[in-house]
């Protein structure tokens, strides 16, 4: 594990270097861990693909004991024990969400673009997105929007290179190795390939997020007129 400082209030423990399932297991713990009993000066813990970032108030570490020229140093050695001896924890339990999605036309107008890419009919394209499971291995870029691990290699296709100003929210898309869903109307350059009525983003509920790190996810194919029927639901 590497600790770096981060500007002036942050350092980033680096748990490993790949995106991975192993490595997303031992960012979880990490976070796990500095989370189940917060160190002092210590205000917000944001963990991503390969790291957790902790934020901190230099003013309430020198309170807490930080000699004001090391305070760095000072939070790593107790970050460092904090890990060495982890609290006890109790694990989440990991949920399997299945995300309904009409694919193509309107709802996925790049799905052309990633079969051709792909050397694949669009349908195939569909079974093939339909058929992986995929891990959220973070949540981030606007509120409740999933980065999920598993996309089938052949699908893999890069990122537009002007992004288009406003993408619909519920948008699926492709981008690169990743898949994921728009839960705003936001601007974005990752190929979009269908919509779900489903809303990802909910902020008048608790939690305000449908998913989070851990969870798995299956899309689900459906037609124009069970999107229709679904998203009056929503």
């Amino acid at each position: 594990m590497q600790i770096t400082p981060l500007g002036d209030n942050a350092l980033v423990l680096e748990v490993g270097d790949v995106i991975d399932e192993p490595t997303h297991r031992r960012v979880q713990a990490a976070w796990r861990a500095l989370a189940a009993a917060p160190l002092p000066a210590v205000n917000e813990l944001v963990p991503a693909y390969t790291t957790v970032t902790v934020f901190y108030d230099p003013w309430a570490a020198v309170q807490a004991g930080a000699p004001e020229q090391n305070i760095t140093d000072w939070l790593a050695a107790l970050l460092r024990e904090r890990l060495k001896n982890p609290p006890k924890t109790e694990k989440a339990k990991p949920r399997l969400v299945e995300i309904p999605v009409c694919y193509g036309g309107e709802f996925g107008p790049d799905l052309a673009r990633v079969a051709a890419q792909a050397k694949l009919p669009p349908e195939e394209v569909i079974k093939r997105h339909g058929k992986a499971e995929y891990l959220v291995h973070l949540i981030g870029f606007a509120p409740g929007f999933p980065y999920l691990g598993g996309l089938p290699k052949e699908l893999q296709t890069p990122r537009h290179a002007k992004p288009r100003m406003s993408v619909p929210p519920g948008s699926v898309g492709i981008g690169g190795a990743q898949t994921g869903i728009y839960p705003l109307a936001t601007p974005g350059g990752w190929n979009l390939i269908g919509r779900t009525p489903l809303r990802i983003f909910r902020p008048g509920q608790h939690p305000p997020v449908l998913l989070t790190a851990g969870d798995r996810v299956k899309f689900r194919a459906i037609t124009p007129a069970e999107f229709a029927q679904q998203e009056e639901k929503s």
